[in-house]
């Protein structure tokens, strides 16, 4: 099959790979309708992350299943699915507790770039939808498999409740969606730090109140202003940079909760703040079929439209430019079409 490939920083081809193919009774193997780039994938771009050169790369996808193990009872051939980034069976322990990014048999999409890709625990992953959505609706539900569900992890986990105010670290993508997920669960006032104007007027149209341009010491200072020196109830953290976590922690009001969504690098936590001041930190990786039933039931009614996070669409085999674009922030994300 043709797949997008890591080689080093800045070295994305679109070449020639072995095919995927069922290893496990419980794989499947899916082809793509639709894939795209996360922020996180520019990490290694980036030369942040180590890399094995030649790699395929991308975890984003949905497609039809084109082939299942002997033990896969619940999918079937043919079936139209959203592929979370993060696969488990549904069934273990962690799994039953909601924590199923940590589940006993935990696997990854690694060719959600690609003409195919392997799902390793296929009946417990993978969510079928109602036979084969509009073209106009696969944006949204492509967002399912990563970027809506972790702006949706960052909300939940810090907390976000119906009459109170949220605060967005983070423009791109993920803190998109954490707008539009704070916004969903019924905070009153949404505040997206974005100094960005393409990202600040989706952050609206997602639901935000007020936008903080602001950066650093200045942009907890406009918090303050905004929230009469209360702070924020709920703290979404979407980026991963240590910046980005001591603004998190500099906007939050004592007794909140800081969700952290954003991979984090370089970060070093504010311990003796947290401290003296009773602020928590709760998220990390996404738990994405624990949301998937309900985003998609949101999605498909149209109550949400998550898919206007993407603002450039590109063949499959241009891929390489479209890595271009969103590290130079041309982009704010980029879906990918085989």
């Amino acid at each position: 099959m043709r797949a997008t490939t890591i080689h080093a920083p800045g070295d994305i081809r679109f070449e020639e790979v072995p095919d995927p193919r069922i290893e496990e009774p419980t794989d499947a193997i899916v082809k793509v309708v639709a894939g795209c780039i996360c922020g996180s994938d520019l990490w290694p771009y980036r030369g942040h992350n180590d890399i094995d050169p030649g790699s395929t790369i991308g975890h984003e996808c949905v497609g039809v299943v084109e082939e299942v193990g002997s033990d896969v009872r619940d999918i079937r051939t043919g079936d139209f699915v959203i592929v979370p980034f993060d696969h488990c069976d549904n069934t273990c322990a962690h799994c039953r507790a909601g924590a199923h990014s940590a589940c006993d048999e935990l696997g990854f999409t690694e060719s959600g770039q690609a003409e195919y890709s392997r799902v390793t625990q296929a009946d417990g992953s993978l969510v079928a939808t109602d036979g084969m959505p509009d073209d106009a609706l696969i944006p949204s539900l492509l967002t399912l498999s990563d970027v809506m569900a972790t702006g949706w992890h960052a909300a939940v986990a810090a907390g976000v409740r119906p009459g109170g105010t949220a605060v967005v670290v983070g423009d791109g993508a993920v803190g998109l969606c954490g707008v539009l997920a704070a916004a969903q669960l019924g905070a009153e006032r949404v505040i997206a730090m974005s100094r960005h104007e393409p990202r600040q007027e989706l952050a609206r149209r997602f639901g935000a109140t007020d936008i903080v341009a602001e950066r650093g010491k200045e942009g907890a200072e406009r918090v303050a202003e905004l929230t009469g020196g209360v702070g924020a109830d709920a703290v979404l953290e979407c980026v991963g940079t240590d910046q980005a976590m001591k603004t998190a922690f500099a906007v939050a009001r004592p007794g909140s909760t800081v969700g952290f969504v954003g991979v984090p690098h370089g970060v070093e936590l504010p311990v003796r703040r947290m401290f003296q001041r009773n602020v928590g930190l709760a998220g990390g990786m996404a738990p994405v079929r624990r949301y998937l039933p309900e985003l998609l039931d949101l999605v498909t009614s149209g109550t949400i439209e998550p898919g206007l996070v993407f603002d450039l669409t590109l063949p499959m085999e241009q891929s390489p430019e479209g890595y271009r674009a969103m590290d130079e922030r041309r982009a704010i994300k980029v879906l990918l079409q085989p």
